[in-house]
């Protein structure tokens, strides 16, 4: 009894075309629950850093009257003339809200490209 020759197959012998899985894209496009889970994800990790960076302003921001209010002596130190809860209140608030925008820019973006470049290799 003989053996039968070994044989190689490199690929099927059928002529029909493989069904291929559909690209995250259009998982997200056709709005399927694959799609509805990463985008219910960046939505999740943007409302996240929204909340972290209102929430810190609000803090900051809200704990300066308290300040001013309990400290007396904070509300008798002048600055250039002007007393130091007007200096604080009407010139640095709003640096510190620009550098914390600037911050909240960079940070979306970083999402939104690791985002795309997650949709981008599926």
């Amino acid at each position: 009894m003989q053996t039968p020759p070994r044989v190689r197959v490199t690929r099927t012998r059928t002529t029909t075309s493989r069904t291929r899985r559909p690209s995250l894209r259009t998982e997200i496009d056709s709005q399927s629950p694959l799609g509805a889970a990463y985008l219910g994800s960046l939505m999740r990790a943007q409302l996240r850093l929204s909340l972290t960076v209102v929430a810190t302003l609000g803090i900051v921001l809200g704990a300066l009257p308290l300040v001013f209010a309990l400290v007396p002596a904070t509300r008798r130190v002048d600055v250039l003339g002007l007393p130091l809860p007007w200096v604080v209140l009407g010139l640095l608030v709003y640096p510190a809200a620009v550098l914390s925008a600037r911050q909240y820019t960079r940070a979306a973006e970083r999402i939104e490209a690791q985002f795309a470049a997650v949709v981008g290799d599926r």
